[in-house]
């Protein structure tokens, strides 16, 4: 069996479960897909992951460590300075937990009964004392990133509206406007010379978490039904699988 990919989890953190809670990243796969949400948490078999990419998590590490460091201070990042943000990160006991995977912020939803969870990057603070939800991205691209308009975005933005919401329900005043701090690595340099250089930009996203109360209501609704719900026609897993069904029984 391999050592990377265990398919079949214990029935404890299935849906009803005792472990079970609707992470952010579980919510997103459900608008992804309904059918690869339902089979993974209702039926247990998850999708196959993907390999972790180390150097986006070290890039990630060393944003915190950079804006800890500015926390500590309670003084603006020169980032913030460089476009203008009026903010500073946000001091807070629960900041560690917050940040940690299976952990995150919580929040239990009456309506459905979900525990919803989400581990956020930052959080900044300004003036008028709203919070400020803050995302670390790293990538290596040719073109300057300066906009989240392609339809492979839309997950970072679910992403952040979902943290966005659950800090208003947590009893804290948040900014509609959160920002995601994006490095990419440059390869127009002479040579590697045992360093890689980014350029790191601030990109303003203005959220809107209205899709969260009616999609939460969806789930519930999904999870409860016998029915296998139907495949995303944009799922390349239900296209697989189908795919091979196909070949198997004309084979």
């Amino acid at each position: 069996m391999s050592q990377y990919y265990k398919p079949h989890r214990n029935i404890l953190w299935n849906y009803r479960g005792p472990n079970w809670r609707l992470s952010r990243s579980k919510i997103d796969l459900f608008k992804e897909c309904p059918r690869c949400f339902y089979i993974d948490n209702k039926l247990g078999t998850a999708r196959p992951p993907g390999f972790p990419f180390a150097l986006n998590s070290a890039v990630d590490t060393l944003f915190k460590k950079e804006f800890d460091f500015y926390r500590v201070k309670g003084s603006r990042h020169p980032l913030m300075e460089q476009y203008g943000v009026e903010a500073v990160p946000f001091k807070n006991s629960n900041m560690n937990e917050w940040r940690e995977n299976f952990k995150g912020i919580k929040y239990y939803h009456d309506k459905t009964g979900f525990t919803v969870s989400g581990a956020v990057d930052d959080i900044w603070i300004n003036p008028k004392g709203e919070l400020i939800v803050v995302d670390y991205k790293s990538t290596s691209k040719e073109e300057e990133i300066n906009s989240l308009d392609k339809d492979w975005h839309n997950g970072y933005k679910r992403q952040m509206e979902v943290y966005q919401w659950l800090l208003r329900k947590n009893g804290f005043t948040v900014s509609d406007t959160g920002y995601f701090v994006y490095a990419n690595g440059k390869t127009d340099r002479e040579a590697f010379d045992k360093k890689l250089e980014f350029e790191v930009t601030l990109i303003s996203y203005k959220g809107d978490d209205s899709w969260i109360e009616p999609t939460l209501s969806e789930i519930k609704k999904t999870l409860d039904s016998d029915k296998v719900p139907e495949a995303s026609s944009e799922c390349d897993y239900c296209t697989y699988r189908k795919a091979v069904k196909d070949v198997l029984e004309n084979k």
